[in-house]
């Protein structure tokens, strides 16, 4: 069965389109009706909500194809206003949304994986490994049902920042790219979508290539090989000279600023030389530092600290060290702890009570 969330217009046009395999053969459908399958189906609705198109249409609709696959299997809201989905999928997995509310935006961070093959030992998803990818109806679903769930609020930005790799996803993430940004749908603009990766090469310098003007991110860590090496696995197939010559790239291709994450491991990652070696990496590069407080998995959080709450004092103190060395430097404030809104963490809850 096909799923519409699936297909961009021109897609829908061809799904809804005259030939052997139309909806209403031999005619088909005029082309107008694809516009309006597509905009009901990104403001959420099912087929028979669909009022303006013909009865016997919804009904063939309803037999031919579904309208998303997604259920809720939990939704929880911190006391700061963050809020964490688990949605089910069609074979029964569960993959993380959370929305992320401020004064003037509502921020939704999807993921493009049911877990991750990467294996990054401070993230929960990489902890199970890599089920299967999303696929770019499953990842826009994502943001349909949680701006269903924040109406009169307008989703704003996009975030691939959940569970998995998006440019190991890269052609299913590319379309929900797309899908997200078209007109006819959400029209979410593609400079406040952003796409985090933990550093593939060839996949960065694709992305350069396409087009949009989305914000890259890079899962960072680390200033040395040594270093990055032991948290972040991938490095050592594609260690830093190769991952900085991409991002290099992708800033001359695209004349954007590329923002690394940087994860604090307090004593490991945030020392003096670490500092001198993030400074000289980035030196010359239209570039920022955005440092993470480490959010630890639950089973790894010791008695004496608050739900899931990470201390921020390192964070602080190696973003003084930075900006004395005169880098571009932000401290992620910490959203939705209480909910376990670190990426894999409510996943690896429900699946260790059986669920999913």
């Amino acid at each position: 069965m096909t799923d519409l969330l699936d297909l961009l217009p021109d897609e829908m046009q061809a799904f809804l389109a005259p030939g052997p395999r139309s909806l209403t053969e031999p005619a088909g459908q005029p082309s107008y009706r694809a516009r309006q399958v597509f905009s009901w189906l990104h403001r959420g609705a099912g087929f028979q909500e669909m009022t303006d198109l013909p009865a016997a249409l919804r009904r063939k609709l309803a037999e031919r194809a579904c309208a998303g696959s997604l259920r809720v299997q939990e939704c929880q809201t911190a006391p700061d206003g963050a809020a964490k989905f688990a949605f089910a999928t069609g074979d029964e997995h569960l993959i993380e949304t959370v929305l992320i509310p401020h004064s003037n935006r509502s921020t939704v961070c999807v993921s493009s994986q049911i877990g991750c093959a990467y294996r990054c030992p401070f993230c929960a998803t990489g902890r199970r490994g890599l089920v299967r990818n999303l696929t770019a109806g499953e990842i826009v679903e994502q943001v349909i049902r949680v701006q269903q769930a924040i109406r009169p609020q307008r989703v704003t930005n996009i975030v691939f920042m959940g569970m998995g790799e998006p440019l190991a996803n890269y052609d299913a993430v590319m379309k929900a790219v797309r899908l997200l940004n078209h007109p006819w749908g959400l029209h979410i603009a593609a400079r406040h979508i952003a796409i985090s990766t933990c550093g593939l090469p060839e996949q960065i310098r694709r992305l350069a290539g396409e087009g949009l003007q989305v914000a890259l991110a890079i899962s960072l860590h680390a200033a040395t090989d040594e270093l990055r090496n032991r948290l972040v696995p991938i490095n050592r197939k594609h260690p830093l000279a190769e991952m900085m010559g991409a991002a290099r790239e992708w800033v001359a291709c695209t004349r954007r600023k590329v923002a690394f994450q940087y994860v604090i491991v307090p004593g490991l990652n945030d020392t003096p030389e670490q500092a001198r070696a993030l400074a000289g990496l980035l030196k010359g590069l239209v570039a920022m530092v955005n440092l993470i407080p480490q959010n630890p998995p639950e089973a790894d959080k010791p008695a004496t600290q608050p739900a899931g709450r990470p201390d921020p004092g390192p964070a602080f103190a190696f973003a003084h060290r930075l900006r004395a060395l005169g880098m571009e430097v932000a401290v992620r404030r910490s959203r939705g702890a209480e909910v376990l809104g670190a990426c894999g963490q409510l996943r690896e809850r429900e699946e260790g009570a059986g669920v999913g």
